[in-house]
C-alpha cells in the first residue's frame, strides 16, 4: 500500500517506520530538518529492542501525500486546518485518511474542512524525536480506529506491521478516555520537565490527578459520553508503564514551541463552561502552561 503520514513527528514516524518496515511503500511529510537528516541517512527507529536506520520517502511540503492510498493525519491539534487546506489538493479521490492525533474533535473538523470522510484514531505511543530523524520509541503502540468499510483491513494491516489495532464503533469514547489521561499528565509533566516515574514519587501528585480526571469525567458525562470503569487506575498506573517518558507538552515547552494545551485541559475548561460544570484543576493547569508559551515566545 502506499501510505503518506501528514505531519511526521515523533508519532507519525514511529508508525510510518513500522510501516515501511514491513514493506509498504511510505512517504513523511515532515519539517525541513527532518526531511534533511532522513533523506541523508535514512530514519533512525530506536526501540527497547532494536536500532534500525530505514530507507523512506520524505517530503518538506503537502504534496507528498500525492498519490497515497491511505494518510495518516499527525499534525498537532492546533494545526489541523491549516495542514487540511494544504493537503486537501493534492488527496487522491479515493485515499483513506486516519487522523492519529490528540483530543477528541479533530476528526470531525478535518471532516468539515475536506468534506470527505476521516476516521478518527485514538493512539496509545509514547515517543520523541532526539534529534532530526531520529524517532524514539518509550513504550505502547496500540491504536483503537473508528468502525467503517476500510477499518478492517486497515487493522490487519497494521497488525501485520507489529501495531496491535482495535476496531471501535463509538472510538469517540476512547478518544475521550485518550484525553483524560492527557489531561492528567501532559501539564503535569511539563511545568515541572519531569518525566512520569519522577513525577508520580511526589507528594500530592496522586491527589491532584484525582481531581483532575473527576473534572473530566464530569464534563464526560455532561456531554453524553461513555468512559471505561476505571479509568482512574488506569491513569494512575500508567506512569509505571513509561517511567522514562515526558509528555509532549513538556517536549514542545522545552523546545520553545507552541502546545496543545486548548486541546486538552483547555478543551475541558471550554465545554464544561458551555455546560456548566467547574473545572477549577484543568483551568489552572491551561493557565500554567500558557503563561509558560507566552515566556517562552519573549
Amino acid at each position: 500500500m502506499k501510505i503518506a503520514v501528514m505531519g511526521a513527528g515523533a508519532v507519525g514516524c514511529y508508525y510510518g517506520a513500522m510501516l515501511a518496515r514491513a514493506g509498504h511503500a511510505v512517504t513523511l511529510v515532515a519539517r525541513p530538518q527532518h526531511v534533511k537528516a532522513i533523506l541523508d541517512r535514512g530514519l533512525v527507529l530506536e526501540t527497547a529492542s532494536f536500532t534500525e536506520s530505514i530507507a523512506i520517502a520524505a517530503a518538506a511540503d503537502a504534496a507528498g501525500v500525492r498519490d497515497a492510498d491511505l494518510v495518516l493525519f499527525c499534525v498537532k491539534s492546533g494545526d489541523t486546518v491549516a495542514a487540511g487546506r494544504e493537503m486537501a489538493p493534492h488527496l487522491a479521490p479515493g485515499a483513506t485518511i486516519l487522523s492519529l492525533q490528540n483530543g477528541v474533535d479533530n476528526a470531525e473538523r478535518l471532516q468539515q474542512l475536506l468534506g470527505r470522510p476521516v476516521i478518527p484514531t485514538a493512539v496509545y505511543v509514547a515517543t520523541e524525536m532526539p534529534a532530526p530523524g531520529h524517532v524514539r520509541h518509550h513504550g505502547r503502540g496500540e491504536l483503537v480506529i473508528g468502525a467503517g468499510e476500510r477499518s478492517p483491513a486497515l487493522a490487519e494491516m497494521f497488525a501485520r506491521a507489529g501495531v496491535r489495532t482495535e476496531i471501535s464503533g463509538r472510538v469517540v469514547d476512547d478518544l475521550w478516555t485518550k484525553l483524560i489521561v492527557n489531561c492528567a499528565y501532559n501539564a503535569l509533566s511539563a511545568i515541572p520537565q519531569l518525566p512520569y516515574g519522577r513525577m508520580m514519587r511526589v507528594s500530592g501528585i496522586a491527589a491532584s490527578m484525582t481531581d483532575i480526571v473527576e473534572e473530566c469525567l464530569a464534563v464526560a458525562r455532561a456531554s453524553g459520553v461513555r468512559v471505561e470503569d476505571g479509568i482512574l487506575a488506569k491513569v494512575l498506573g500508567l506512569a509505571a508503564t513509561m517511567p522514562d517518558q515526558l509528555s509532549s507538552t513538556a517536549q514542545d515547552l522545552a523546545r520553545g514551541k507552541p502546545t496543545e494545551i486548548d486541546h486538552l485541559n483547555g478543551y475541558i475548561v471550554r465545554t464544561g463552561e458551555r455546560l456548566g460544570v467547574a473545572t477549577p484543576a484543568n483551568r489552572l493547569l491551561t493557565v500554567v502552561v500558557r503563561l509558560m508559551e507566552a515566556r517562552g515566545s519573549d
